[in-house]
């Protein structure tokens, strides 16, 4: 297996309202946001992009800072940068568009299917909303089903969390 030369550089965000957290970056900005108690799966994640995985705090620290502001309810919006460049295309174009969706509101799969102009593409958009590497920063708990009902969440302890998620930022639930 060959490694590529740039590096995908790691840190922890600890003691957060939702746990303890891992952290890792590329060079181009954000890979993954992981819980804690998913260690193995996040190890297995940045081993399959291949890349030297180097501890790195300092650099991290910006990550790490803005995501304990959002769960501290200080930060409605990231500026941190993300690396887009490790999606397939369309995964990428429906995570940008969930990345868009504002603090506090919400979105259907079917809409965002529609915003990306493919209308029947609802089951895609929640397969790449599935896969999202980076839970709150691309804020997949803010997309619900078509019903406004909260429809499955990988992150923390599933659907408690998206709902604790949607309700710290002050969103309507069903």
């Amino acid at each position: 297996m060959k490694i590529s030369s740039s590096p995908i550089y790691v840190s922890e965000l600890n003691e957060t309202p939702l746990g303890d957290l891992r952290l890792a970056a590329s060079d181009f900005g954000l890979v993954a946001v992981e819980w804690a108690e998913s260690q193995p799966g996040f190890d297995a994640y940045l081993q399959r992009l291949r890349r030297l995985i180097l501890p790195n705090i300092r650099l991290m620290t910006p990550y790490a800072k803005e995501l304990r502001e959002y769960l501290d309810g200080s930060r409605h919006a990231f500026t941190i940068p993300i690396d887009w460049t490790l999606f397939r295309p369309f995964q990428r174009e429906a995570l940008q568009a969930i990345f868009r969706i504002p603090y506090s509101e919400t979105r259907s799969y079917h809409d965002i299917a529609i915003q990306l102009g493919k209308p029947n593409a609802s089951r895609a958009v929640g397969r790449a909303n599935a896969t999202n590497p980076m839970p709150l920063v691309i804020p997949c708990h803010r997309v619900i089903g078509t019903d406004g009902k909260l429809h499955g969440y990988g992150g923390g302890e599933g659907l408690p969390t998206k709902e604790w998620l949607l309700r710290m930022e002050g969103a309507m639930i069903a």
